[in-house]
């Protein structure tokens, strides 16, 4: 293990990085009205965050677990960071945000800090734990990285996929109001959240070569949690129960883990 002073300059420099990201987004906030970049800033921050760590934590040595943890979440930031900024240009404001807003008073700077900005800031911070202590530490690539890289993988896959197949279904007029139940969705309803939730036990995994990391294990459990349980699953199914067919494809298909559909 690295000195305190590695690991405090380490933990103190990501919340700089993430404190930065989220002045970003009230300034964008403060000349748009909308907050929905945060979505781009979500993915972009985490690279940051990553290759901040490396930067403070490098030392010439030739560590590749501390390289490896600022490839594996940057690859997996700077696509998802350019995915929903594609998406997003020139879109209304995200319906999740605009509900948020209406229920605590308009959509302000300061409704956007304490009610978007701090909670997805703390949230990015203790999600990338993880990578802040193993970065820290001087420990080199075991064989956690076997099942953790193979998680990686898979979940870039489904989320790489699934995006991919989502854009094609909603760039086609004829679907419009409809529900895509074929390729990965047919198995899973969010196979981009699964996909999420993959990686980052993947990282998690990736980092437990480093011991003081495996303490950080509440990361997976809360980047889970908010995926299937908090901010991610539940906000999007709210917004497609009055579609028609989405009552009879909640019915057959499983809302995270794929599994065959229930025919």
């Amino acid at each position: 293990m690295r000195d305190a002073g590695v690991v405090a300059a380490t933990l103190i420099g990501s919340a700089a990085v993430i404190a930065a990201a989220m002045v970003f987004v009230l300034w964008r906030m403060h000349r748009t009205r909308r907050v929905t970049v945060i979505d781009t800033v979500w993915g972009a921050g985490f690279a940051a965050v990553a290759v901040t760590g490396l930067a403070i934590t490098w030392n010439g040595d030739d560590n590749a677990l501390r390289a490896l943890l600022a490839v594996l979440p940057g690859v997996w930031g700077l696509r998802l960071a350019v995915h929903l900024g594609l998406r997003n240009r020139g879109s209304d404001e995200d319906r999740r945000y605009a509900d948020l807003f209406e229920r605590h008073g308009g959509a302000t700077v300061r409704t956007a800090a304490v009610w978007v900005c701090l909670p997805q800031g703390v949230g990015m911070w203790v999600v990338a734990l993880p990578i802040m202590l193993a970065q820290a530490s001087t420990a080199q690539a075991g064989w956690w990285l076997v099942p953790g890289m193979a998680l990686w993988l898979l979940g870039m896959y489904f989320e790489t996929v699934g995006d991919a197949q989502l854009a094609r279904f909603r760039a086609d007029p004829a679907n419009r109001g409809r529900v895509l139940d074929t390729g990965l969705w047919r198995y899973t309803r969010h196979p981009n959240y699964f996909g999420d939730a993959c990686v980052w036990w993947g990282i998690y995994l990736c980092a437990c070569s480093a011991p003081i990391a495996a303490l950080a294990f509440l990361s997976p459990v809360a980047m889970t949690w908010l995926l299937a349980r908090g901010t991610g699953k539940p906000l999007m199914e709210r917004h497609l129960d009055d579609r028609p067919e989405y009552a009879a494809y909640v019915r057959r298909t499983s809302g995270f883990v794929p599994l065959p559909p229930r025919d």
